[in-house]
């Protein structure tokens, strides 16, 4: 027969239970692969903190090279065209002149449309970040990397 101890002592144990399964779910969740879905066309992937940026970044020389750096780099396909946002950061105290530009790269690692890239300008500030835009130039695109050069001093001073 049972009493109100032996109930309580069971919905204790069904309440434990309970917890560890959902604890369990939750821990599984949690670690797997979440890929952001992919709906009309559009998918989106965002590498983290612990991905090498570097492979992405060229520069002029290795003086600015140590100025700058890639903090975080998202990209998606849209209507099959690569889209590209990369966080530039300068490590710099000092403001830098810059100009930069995308080159585009096939899964054979050919270069797309080479020259046709513009150089566009940029200014960072002393320890500034700023978030650089790229569209490739066509749905052959895989992969990317930014150039980035110093704009030397004489040509912007009159």
């Amino acid at each position: 027969m049972l009493n109100s101890k032996n109930i309580a002592s069971s919905g204790q144990k069904t309440t434990g239970c309970l917890a560890v399964i959902l604890f369990s779910a939750l821990v599984t969740t949690g670690c797997a692969n979440n890929k952001p879905p992919v709906t009309s066309g559009i998918g989106t992937s965002t590498m983290t903190q612990g991905d090498d940026f570097s492979k992405h970044l060229k520069v002029q020389n290795a003086d600015l090279a140590k100025k700058l750096v890639i903090s975080e780099v998202k990209s998606r396909k849209s209507n099959g065209l690569l889209q590209v946002n990369l966080t530039l950061s300068s490590r710099d105290e000092k403001s830098q002149k810059l100009q930069y530009h995308f080159n585009w790269f096939d899964e054979a690692g050919f270069v797309i449309e080479a020259g046709k890239t513009p150089w566009i300008p940029l200014e960072l500030q002393g320890k500034q970040s700023t978030t650089l835009l790229g569209l490739a130039p066509n749905i052959n695109v895989s992969t990317f990397n930014v150039y980035v050069r110093a704009i030397p001093e004489k040509a912007y001073k009159y």
